[in-house]
Order: C-alpha cells, then structure tokens, then sequence
C-alpha cells in the first residue's frame, strides 16, 4: 500500500550556485558517499542537485515534518545505477510512525531542471 508520494524539482544553476556561494552547504546536504561517484569523482551539480530534490521529496512522502535530518535521508547507487533510498535517525523513525517499508524513488535532470520522486510503501500503522 502506498503511505505517501512526494515530487520536487530543483533548477540545476541555481542550486550549483548556491553551492558554489555558501560555503559547506555540501557538506550539511550531503554524505561524502552522496557528494561522490562510486568510482570517487566529485558529483556534477545536476547530479546533486536530482539528490535535493529526492531529499526533498521524501519529506513530502513522510508528510513534510519539520525535523528531518539531511544526513538521516541517503540516495546511493544499487545495482544498475538505480537510485535506492537507505533511512536512519529521524527519518527512519518517521517512517516507522506512518508504516513505511519500503521506497521507490526516480531521478531525472533535463534541460536544467533536477526532479525526483518518492513513493513511500507500506502498511499503515
């Protein structure tokens, strides 16, 4: 059953540029395995920026509550280059409340916009 549904976008230039302006804002977004390739080369800023807006979405899955963790949500690479959503912290606990076991999530960036989706699965609790 789906819990929740959450979509974002994010305009590619300006989030690189809000990267570039203010100094350890990827940090406190991001996981060093976020911020990286899984060969170890620094992620494009539409890469990251699809990354936002999957953090983004998955607040919007979980009912946007206000005291989600950046670090506590991570997008990693599965098999195929697949996004997968892993959760811990604040957001694991939130999911737990609402019944979420399992997540979908899409990624997408064209003509210099990022996107995502974010499908929360589950039994109510």
């Amino acid at each position: 059953m789906i819990i929740g549904v959450g979509i974002d976008v994010c305009p590619v230039e300006r989030f690189a540029a809000s990267l570039t302006r203010t100094p350890g804002l990827r940090d406190r977004l991001f996981t060093r395995a976020e911020q990286h390739t899984p060969a170890g080369a620094p992620r494009t800023g539409e890469s990251l920026a699809a990354r936002f807006a999957a953090k983004e979405a998955l607040a919007k899955a979980l009912g946007a509550p206000g005291n989600l963790h950046w670090h506590d949500a991570e997008v990693i690479v599965g098999e195929h280059g697949r996004p997968l959503l892993t959760v811990r912290g604040t957001v694991a606990r939130r999911a737990a409340q609402l019944g979420v076991t399992g997540w979908h999530v899409s990624l997408s960036h064209d003509g210099g916009i990022a996107s995502a989706v974010v499908i929360a699965e589950g039994a109510p609790a």
